[in-house]
């Protein structure tokens, strides 16, 4: 396919605008924007949850099919490598041109039951980076805030009694409108305070949760045997900015021990929880993750790395687009991004 129409400039700088009077393919634009070589940049991409179907509460638009056709859409455009190997390549200045990763945060079970014969079906190499406190049976308490508002009966939800309101939720739009603000306010909350206010939700809203969204110690021992990468991502996903340094030091290793114990191999790469440099994780905490033996760590700043990159602090995003053009034109915006890093 070729580009035969005007990109809007607040995407590309002017040398890469193109138009009716000069056509490039998309494959070509994308090697330009990412060589061979030295001068090479890797894109690395994050998915969460493959699910059959969309979840409209969450207006999360990824399902089966959307993550099939992005796989393909990679496949066609990107030279796609296990994240260790593109790590390597990176730091010697030996990377393909249009080099990508593939990843997954934090564990779910349907990372195994749907995304991984997707995988297979594409050929492409994927890492899983896996917050150990809730596999085999347990939810992250993201999750249980958004099964509770899921599942809370009735048209109206009082929770009054905690200090947040009373809430219309007779329609999912409704429910969203209560649902995002909430997590917004818990995210950032100290680790124990928001424990207890999610224990309190789960006291006012007394509906069943789920206890399959999290991979088992199987599921995971299943993907390392299918050849993908197993990451650390801390034991209880806590933001590490908001710990102190020994119990965020506790979380990394502990989590890294657990995962070696479940694959019988040494876990040598690691997903900063939620992810954003200066706001999520500080200074000291690529310095920690180097000293408990990881070789390197993911962000989910936007950009793609360079050979100049902390691989301690890789970029990853997530491109959502639903057709291949625009999911092309995405990945190469992205490679223009400036890397934020601290």
């Amino acid at each position: 396919m070729h580009l035969c129409y005007m990109v809007r400039e607040q995407q590309f700088p002017n040398h890469l605008m193109i138009n009716h009077s000069g056509s490039i393919s998309l494959k070509t634009l994308l090697s330009l924007l990412s060589p061979t070589g030295k001068r090479g940049r890797l894109s690395i991409v994050i998915y969460h949850r493959v699910l059959t179907e969309s979840d409209l509460l969450l207006g999360n638009k990824v399902n089966s099919d959307t993550f099939d056709s992005h796989l393909g859409y990679l496949t066609r455009y990107f030279n796609i490598l296990p994240l260790s190997e593109a790590v390597q390549r990176l730091s010697s200045g030996t990377l393909p041109s249009r080099a990508a990763c593939v990843t997954f945060d934090d564990g779910y079970a349907d990372n195994v039951e749907i995304a991984l014969p997707i995988l297979q079906k594409h050929g492409v190499p994927a890492t899983f980076f896996i917050a150990t406190g809730f596999i085999n049976g347990g939810i992250m308490w993201n999750d249980k805030v958004i099964e509770l508002i899921r599942r809370a009966p009735g048209d109206t939800l009082d929770l009054g009694k905690i200090g947040l309101g009373n809430h219309a939720i007779s329609s999912i739009s409704q429910r969203q409108q209560l649902l995002f603000p909430l997590i917004d306010k818990l995210k950032y909350l100290p680790f124990e305070e928001r424990h207890r206010r999610v224990d309190q939700l789960c006291e006012l809203v007394p509906v069943a949760l789920p206890d399959n969204l999290m991979m088992t110690s199987e599921q995971i021992r299943k993907l390392h045997q299918a050849g993908m990468e197993i990451g650390g991502h801390t034991i209880n996903h806590p933001i590490l900015a908001r710990l102190d340094d020994n119990l965020a030091f506790s979380e990394i290793a502990n989590g890294k021990e657990m995962l070696e114990s479940i694959i019988g191999e040494p876990v040598h790469l690691f997903a900063y929880p939620n992810g954003k440099p200066g706001q999520d994780y500080l200074l000291q905490h690529p310095a920690m993750i180097k000293k408990i033996g990881f070789k390197a760590a993911v962000s989910t700043a936007w950009g793609a790395a360079r050979r100049s990159t902390d691989i301690y602090q890789l970029p990853r995003f997530t491109p959502w687009d639903s057709t291949h053009f625009r999911f092309a034109l995405r990945m190469a915006r992205n490679l223009l991004t400036t890397v934020e890093t601290i």
